[in-house]
């Protein structure tokens, strides 16, 4: 019995990693690629899986019945592949079977960023439901960094402390927890094709699990755990929004051709499963980081720590920098909640205060928020801009290492693991620290 439950088990397992899934998911959603049907040989002999179909311009302004000469002329190319731009239609070997979907509707697109690792820009694929693609790039971002060093802050400054402050605890462990597990599993990123890379960013990383499916669920639902019952709403908003946020991020995964529906599925469990261990002492690490005398001793060995940990697991690649980036964010933003609490910069309403209400949204209130998120992210970005400039040519000239290419260099352990723990800890503790005492200076705490 157990050995039959097993095998059904993995064979769900095999069914749901099956690329495939990804691919017809995304022709639903309108997301076209530009393979050849018949992969071509190079001089090797080796297939090349990911050659783009032949291409030819359309002219702004054509009339529909411009696309049938169009047709007849593609199916007698022969011109080598080039690099699409806006405008461009993918033509198959047939010559007209992408031609013949075109519409108003269609638009030509490439992945927004080149691979992180590798330099790659990605391949031209067609999109035919524009407001699926907004949408699910909207979803993939609430899990990158620049949504980080705005969502974090702005909780921060003009919300919550200290949800903020638990928030980012949650974060950094739940990416060292997700980051790792990719390195020891090591499963590739869906194949492409069948599967069409609307994304690359990350395309070099380890997939299972999806971490971006671990964050979009770690956060809106360690946010609602954290604010229900300190502030005033009602429970199925609260749920409402948080379980709407965590599939808008686990959907967008499979149809940015980054994760299988296994992967996702496993990201969104291992989150829970990680906010279940932190929810009963959350509490308690908080009030150490803040109290503790020796917590910035130990806030310090025990993030440095985790990331040599994950730099050890295999070769480097971007989901160590990744790791590094949360841990070092966390450890900054720790120690500089223990100095707040000290010289008592930073105190959290008392409990006789709770449950919070949302203030009345007024136009002073907000140009006050405004202005201390618009002043803060500034520094913060001055802040991260200079100290990677200073960090990583002083990094390599402490160990002998040219700083001429600055994406090899940061392949080194000893270049990267410093360099993400000194500029993201100091970002951290600038966020916590530095610019609420701005705040004050400039009269807008």
């Amino acid at each position: 019995m157990e050995n039959v439950l097993v095998k059904k088990f993995v064979q769900i397992c095999n069914y749901l990693q099956d690329p495939n899934h990804v691919a017809r998911f995304q022709r639903f959603c309108g997301v076209q690629g530009t393979f050849c049907h018949k992969p071509n040989k190079p001089e090797s002999g080796e297939s090349q899986p990911d050659c783009p179909g032949l291409r030819k311009r359309v002219q702004q302004g054509e009339q529909s019945s411009d696309v049938g000469s169009f047709n007849r002329a593609a199916r007698d190319a022969t011109v080598p592949q080039v690099n699409g731009m806006q405008g461009d239609v993918a033509v198959g070997p047939d010559g007209a079977s992408a031609a013949a979907d075109v519409n108003l509707d269609t638009a030509i697109a490439k992945p927004l960023r080149r691979n992180s690792l590798t330099g790659d820009v990605g391949q031209e694929f067609l999109i035919h439901n524009k407001f699926l693609f907004y949408l699910f790039t909207l979803g993939t971002e609430l899990g990158n960094e620049m949504f980080f060093i705005i969502f974090f802050p702005f909780l921060f400054w003009n919300i919550d402390a200290l949800v903020s402050r638990r928030l980012i605890v949650v974060w950094a462990w739940n990416l060292f927890v997700g980051q790792s597990t990719k390195d020891m599993v090591r499963w590739s990123r869906p194949a492409s094709p069948p599967v069409v890379k609307v994304e690359v960013f990350y395309n070099s990383e380890y997939s299972m699990p999806s971490t971006h499916a671990m964050t979009g669920t770690a956060l809106p639902f360690c946010l609602f755990m954290l604010t229900y019952g300190r502030w005033q709403y009602p429970f199925l908003f609260g749920f409402s929004v948080a379980l709407s946020w965590s599939v808008l991020v686990c959907v967008s995964r499979v149809y940015m051709g980054m994760h299988s529906v296994l992967e996702v599925i496993t990201g969104f469990l291992y989150s829970l499963l990680v906010l279940a261990f932190f929810q009963p002492i959350l509490d308690r690490i908080d009030t150490f980081y803040m109290m503790g005398h020796y917590a910035p001793l130990v806030v310090v060995v025990s993030h440095v720590s985790m990331g040599l940990v994950a730099f050890s697991l295999d070769s480097w690649s971007t989901s160590r920098g990744d790791t590094a980036q949360a841990l070092g964010t966390g450890a900054g933003a720790a120690l500089a909640s223990h100095v707040n609490y000290q010289l008592g910069l930073l105190l959290d309403p008392p409990l006789s205060a709770l449950p919070l209400t949302l203030p009345t949204i007024s136009t002073g209130l907000v140009v006050r928020s405004l202005l201390r998120f618009l002043i803060g992210v500034t520094v913060l970005l001055i802040t991260r801009m200079i100290m990677k400039a200073l960090t990583i040519p002083f990094l390599c000239r402490l160990f002998g290492l040219p700083s001429d290419d600055v994406r090899r260099a940061r392949q080194h352990m000893k270049v990267e693991l410093p360099y993400r723990y000194i500029v993201y800890g100091v970002v951290g503790f600038s966020c916590v620290c530095f610019v609420p005492l701005l705040f004050r200076i400039l009269n807008l705490a």
